[in-house]
């Protein structure tokens, strides 16, 4: 089993635990290199099995954009605040090494959105991909901006506000969440959209299938208008563009972990349906 591992480890919680990561791979398979936990294209020389990515969420997110076409799967180890998509810390990586490092891993398969932009004369001036969600934010000087949503040729609502976000299930709980939007289990194949701070009273977020193409045409735009994927890429919008979000032809494959569910992680990271505190409860 060949092992590509990637982290920061200029990072001080990374590299608390990087000795440990490296000698649990150590044990069980060949670390073939170490990389920098970035977004840079790999070499289409380097072979390997699996990646190991040491990080936050934004640290796997990048990984997955790195390695989507090439159908890899990747484990992610947490060293950052939250780590809701890396599902293992030092000890589990250990405990689960036999099967993470096995052919027949837990894999949790993930849809990723495919994204381009387009001018006013059809001409494609960017396309990528994103994990989390495309977000056309209003930018600099923040005056409200004119949106037209498309869904794969049928014409949907025009938008007046702060922006749109348009968020995979696995992001349903990132951007989002913090607009309004729902959450969205990770095992459908859906895609969300959520407006910011719409000029409207109705325009309530919506859940759609992932077979449709979603487009943002820009009415209205300021100056720092900016279309931005997975908080990580920027691409600076005017009028006239439009920006089409669809599901990519390539899923993430995230090893799990076996100990982990998705509602331990709603309830325990996201404090999903935390109670009041009640005095009657010592808390």
């Amino acid at each position: 089993m060949k092992v590509l591992l990637a982290a920061s480890p200029d990072h001080p919680a990374t590299a608390l635990i990087l000795d440990e990561v490296r000698a649990t791979i150590a044990k069980h398979a060949e670390i073939v290199a170490e990389l920098q936990a970035d977004s840079a294209p790999l070499s289409a020389n380097l072979v390997f099995d699996r990646l190991v990515a040491v990080g936050g969420d934004g640290t796997l997110i990048a990984q997955v954009r790195r390695i989507l076409d090439r159908g890899v799967a990747l484990v992610g180890v947490n060293s950052g605040r939250l780590g809701f998509l890396a599902e293992f810390d030092p000890a589990s990586l250990a405990a689960h090494a036999d099967s993470i490092f096995s052919n027949n891993p837990l894999v949790r398969q993930r849809i990723v959105m495919d994204v381009m932009v387009k001018r006013k004369d059809g001409t494609v001036v960017f396309h990528g991909v994103a994990v989390n969600d495309a977000v056309v934010s209003a930018g600099f000087p923040f005056r409200m901006i004119e949106m037209r949503l498309d869904f794969s040729g049928s014409a949907g609502p025009d938008v007046a506000g702060d922006g749109i976000i348009i968020a995979s299930p696995v992001g349903s709980t990132a951007y989002s969440v913090s607009a309004g939007g729902p959450i969205v289990h990770p095992d459908l194949e859906a895609l969300i959209v959520t407006p910011i701070c719409p000029h409207s009273l109705g325009f309530r977020p919506i859940v759609v299938p992932s077979h449709l193409d979603i487009s943002v045409r820009i009415e209205r735009a300021n100056e720092g208008t900016t279309l931005m994927l997975d908080g990580q890429t920027n691409i600076r919008l005017a009028v006239g563009d439009t920006v089409q979000v669809g599901r990519h032809q390539s899923m993430a494959r995230l090893i799990g972990n076996p100990d982990v569910t998705y509602w331990h992680q709603l309830v325990s990271k996201m404090r999903w349906a935390a109670p009041p505190t009640y005095r009657d409860r010592g808390a």
